[in-house]
């Protein structure tokens, strides 16, 4: 086993779900994202234990990804939140997926793929009411619901939309958007039609819109133990699920002026103790952490010393240390004193997402409870 390692928290992961389920009511349904290998926690594993825990379907972003959760056993529902190209529509059907739709072209082909397979395909309307990226004009849904309905393979699961600012400070786009998909609702009642599921709200607004909630919760970053901006108010009590760890690999003590990485853009300022970690870019340590990040060592924090290579990373241990090869070294972790993935994304001006999902191949993934 490598050194450097991503310890999954399941416990962690259960009490988000149990926190979150919670909140929203048990009128709710939860769905929950595990697209981007489960932000990269394992969406094998991340699926069965969510599952269990109560969540009632996963949402992916790709053919591809729904297909390894049905290879992995997972017969669950799965929504595909993105758009299937024309080559991906007979997996889709094969694996029995839950697409978000837009138009009449892509209803009209999962349809013929679908009776040719002699299936059925629950289809969920996409409707656009502010995101700007994938969903139909709101004024667009009555016809694309009476399209579903009359078409044979195809059946109307849901109705839903997207929130692009849930989780910023001003709540009057959100609240608009909730209002616009009442509206269309109500259109489709109107017509004989149900709606089927409906569903909005993102981790975002899960966490202070409950006017959103409707029929179903998408949740994504909240489950992984992480809120989607700091413009809200921290008032669910999740906990990171994923810790990224190392060790020390080799430890030197150097002198006073000695440079350090590539660049020489850190020379020590006294003797000093200079870990290498065996843990690098190419493992998800962004090199924009040069110089700036800390880790934490035996609950102590220590500054990152150089530049990030693609397989290393220095740390300045100070003049004196106890410390020895081997001992562990946590990147980023639960927030018990050891940065967290948020701080490391501020450092680097992204988001906690981005952090985790970043987290490559090449480091093994350790299920602890």
């Amino acid at each position: 086993m490598r050194a450097t390692r991503a310890i999954i928290r399941l416990d962690n992961l259960r009490h988000n779900i149990k926190t979150i389920r919670q909140h929203v009511g048990r009128n709710v349904s939860l769905c929950m994202a595990v697209k981007a290998d489960a932000y990269g926690h394992g969406a094998g594993r991340i699926a069965a234990e969510a599952l269990n825990a109560g969540v009632a379907a996963l949402g992916v972003a790709t053919v591809d990804e729904g297909v390894l959760l049905r290879q992995a056993g997972i017969t669950a529902p799965v929504f595909l939140f993105s758009l299937p190209s024309q080559s991906e529509i007979q997996a889709l059907v094969e694996t029995g997926l839950i697409p978000f739709c837009a138009d009449e072209t892509l209803i009209s082909e999962i349809s013929g793929q679908a009776q040719k397979q002699k299936k059925t395909i629950e289809i969920h309307i996409k409707v656009d009411t502010g995101m700007g990226r994938v969903g139909c004009p709101p004024e667009n849904v009555p016809a694309l619901a009476m399209l579903v309905s009359s078409l044979p393979g195809v059946s109307l699961g849901g109705i839903c939309t997207h929130f692009p600012a849930s989780d910023g400070s001003d709540p009057e786009y959100t609240v608009g958007q909730i209002e616009q998909l009442r509206t269309v609702i109500e259109t489709v009642r109107k017509l004989g039609i149900a709606p089927g599921t409906v569903h909005a709200a993102n981790s975002g607004a899960i966490i202070d819109k409950p006017d959103s909630y409707f029929d179903m919760v998408r949740a994504g970053i909240i489950l992984y133990g992480y809120y989607p901006s700091h413009d809200q108010e921290r008032k669910l009590a999740v906990k990171p699920v994923m810790e990224f760890k190392t060790q020390i690999g080799f430890m030197k003590k150097v002198e006073k002026n000695t440079s350090i990485s590539y660049g020489r853009t850190y020379i020590t300022r006294e003797k000093t103790w200079i870990a290498t970690l065996p843990v690098g870019y190419a493992d998800g340590y962004n090199r924009l952490l040069s110089n700036r990040a800390q880790v934490c060592i035996g609950g102590r924090r220590y500054p990152v010393a150089g530049r990030v290579c693609m397989d290393q990373v220095m740390v300045d241990l100070g003049p004196e240390t106890d410390l020895t090869v081997g001992d562990d070294v946590v990147l980023f972790g639960t927030g018990s004193g050891e940065p967290t993935a948020e701080e490391v994304a501020d450092l680097v001006g992204t988001i906690p997402y981005e952090v985790t999902c970043l987290i490559t191949k090449r480091v093994p993934r350790i299920y602890v409870d």
